[in-house]
């Protein structure tokens, strides 16, 4: 999936994501690559910087399931409270944040969106191809299982 924190459809999206891995459990590998749409998410960047802080600090997952809870109220402030509720260091996380650690990285995924031909959020691939249409959870159960039987 290529998301953005600060997305209202994203933030829709993970109550059926959450869906998907309860069905498909073990057989799921989910990756999240960031497509910050800045020019309507002014945070999205600052978020998905926040988010690679975590990630460095070995839990990226649980960031990412707290954050999007807490998108209506998202703030500086609110990453760095969703880090210290996590037991983050925040010191370091804020330091990373401001200092754009990250930057390179989400450059990277931002590219590969460009490249896959994904221009908004969020963008499903399931089994390497692009998903068009309803991103129900049982469309991408579906879709999932089938592409795996085929495999």
């Amino acid at each position: 999936m290529f998301g953005d924190f600060q997305c209202p459809f994203c933030l829709g999206a993970q109550s059926v994501l959450r869906r998907v891995r309860e069905r498909l459990g073990d057989r799921l590998v989910f990756a999240f690559r960031h497509l910050p749409i800045v020019e309507r998410h002014p945070l999205a960047l600052m978020a998905a910087q926040a988010s690679e802080a975590a990630a460095a600090q070995g839990r990226f997952w649980e960031f990412h399931d707290a954050l999007f809870p807490v998108q209506p109220r998202l703030s500086r402030e609110t990453m760095l409270e969703v880090g210290r509720e996590l037991g983050l260091d925040v010191k370091l996380m804020a330091i990373e944040i401001d200092s754009e650690a990250y930057g390179e990285r989400i450059a990277r995924d931002v590219a590969s969106a460009a490249a896959s031909g994904a221009t908004g959020t969020p963008t499903f691939f399931v089994n390497g191809a692009r998903h068009f249409g309803a991103y129900d959870a049982s469309s991408l159960v579906e879709e999932l299982e089938t592409g795996a039987a085929e495999a």
